[in-house]
């Protein structure tokens, strides 16, 4: 209840009154700055994310000429048949066999040359022709997911992971705040205007962002697993005093120096999964081969569409390993290459508490889990971030002053910024990536404000 004398407003309610004004001034002044730090990369990763999400339909259409094949009335040729098939039109060195996930999808072999990169080889297992030759993690798809996660552009890039992660939640966080509704009509739930006026901008921004904050967050979370430092560290953290398995897991064989993630697409838990090694042969004892190998394989009912990376020496393994969509098929197996016995056989059900969350929200990020209901529900957030930028943009650039950037004005108390620099650096020491560039941003506002009060005062 408002307190009045004679009339007026109270000193109490004034002051009351400026401490909000200062305050909602302060919030909106770090919105702006994080905006304009990360939407340009939030409308990269929408973009990209969007299209990878259908990336089994997406590579099946693009790459159509040499991902499918026609089984009718057919026999499959065996493993080391495709193999050398492989290896007659691209000479080098077999390192991995993909088993296709369907029996109108090629196999892939992936060859390693004398010189350069890995090959991938597509061939039609049904008559052995060669279907196409490609570099390794080449299609479509994988374009678009190195694109996604900055790996394209190399190791110090994907560090930006983690910072727009980061920024993405304090946006939402301040957003809301922004979004607080204070006795307005409209903009609430409901779109004021034309597209002529900014508060039309206005109320698109903040309706669009507090429907889809949530998602925002939860993309925001579990992307950062692939930053390059907090994900790194959490994944060493969760997984590595076990030879890089979760925690939990009996490994009592001889381990190899070699990681899971260097010869297999691997999920994110096993990404510092060191390779078993087989023990040192009879003498004269052969190795079982790669035909053994996958009927093994199959025997044990590892999901269709699994990878087999081949041994690379007499103390090397068959490691085949899936990831589909149903996390409780996902699978690691090492196979003894003298014996064709498993020497690590892994499962989802085996994973720690930990790694099952994270792997769950991975998996949902991915638009795999609750399939095309999943796919279309993420389509629509990825919409809704790229929304989010153009309408703020549209309402910046409406908002501004000419020949100004357009900065919200400073809170005229300084000592609101004390609790808000608070709150951005406990969020700076849970992301210290963020925190980093949060820092960077406090001292360069603070250096132009000094800078803009010493032209005033001249």
């Amino acid at each position: 209840m408002t307190e009045l004398t004679g009339g007026a407003v109270s000193p109490k309610s004034a002051a009351q009154a400026a401490g909000n004004i200062d305050l909602y001034r302060a919030v909106w002044r770090w919105h702006f700055y994080a905006g304009l730090l990360v939407l340009p990369f939030m409308i990269t990763l929408a973009v990209t994310g969007a299209i990878y999400i259908f990336k089994d339909e997406v590579d099946s259409f693009v790459h159509a000429d040499f991902m499918q094949v026609n089984s009718v009335n057919q026999q499959k040729l065996a493993p080391s048949g495709i193999i050398a098939a492989a290896l007659k039109a691209q000479p080098g060195t077999a390192v991995k066999y993909t088993d296709p996930p369907t029996d109108r999808r090629s196999t892939e072999i992936t060859v390693q040359p004398e010189t350069g990169g890995p090959m991938a080889i597509y061939v039609n297992q049904y008559g052995g022709e060669v279907l196409e030759i490609r570099p390794d993690r080449s299609t479509f798809a994988w374009t678009v997911r190195y694109l996604h996660s900055f790996r394209f552009f190399g190791a110090t890039p994907r560090m930006w992971i983690e910072i727009v992660a980061g920024f993405a939640i304090l946006l939402v966080a301040t957003g809301i705040y922004l979004w607080w509704p204070r006795n307005q009509r409209g903009g609430v739930l409901s779109v004021r205007g034309t597209p002529q006026r900014r508060v039309f901008w206005r109320d698109t921004h903040a309706v669009t962002g507090i429907v889809a904050g949530g998602f925002i967050v939860f993309l925001a979370a579990t992307g950062l697993p692939w930053s390059s430092v907090w994900g790194a560290k959490v994944n060493e953290w969760a997984n590595g005093s076990n030879f890089g398995y979760p925690s939990g897991l009996r490994v009592d064989v001889p381990m190899s120096q070699d990681h899971l993630d260097h010869v297999a697409k691997t999920s994110w838990s096993l990404e510092q999964a060191q390779i078993p090694e087989t023990a040192a042969p009879a003498q004269g004892m052969p190795s079982i081969g790669i035909d053994t190998a996958i009927q093994t394989f199959n025997e044990l009912g590892l999901h269709r569409g699994y990878s087999v990376a081949l041994p690379s020496g007499p103390n090397g393994v068959f490691s085949g390993s899936v990831y589909p969509d149903d996390l409780s098929q996902q699978r690691v197996i090492h196979l003894d290459q003298n014996t064709g016995e498993p020497l690590i056989d892994m499962s989802y059900s085996d994973y720690g508490p930990l790694a099952r969350i994270l792997e769950w929200g991975i998996n949902t990020h991915m638009g795999q889990t609750f399939g095309l209901a999943n796919q279309l529900l993420l389509l629509l957030a990825c919409v809704a971030i790229i929304l989010l930028a153009v309408s703020a943009a549209v309402m910046w650039w409406k908002r501004r002053p000419s020949g100004s950037l357009g900065v919200p004005p400073l809170p005229t108390d300084k000592r609101v910024f004390a609790g808000l620099f608070l709150i951005l650096g406990i969020g700076g020491l849970l992301f210290p990536l963020t925190g980093l560039a949060l820092l960077s941003l406090i001292l360069i506002d603070l250096s132009w404000q000094g800078l803009s009060q010493r032209r005033r005062a001249a």
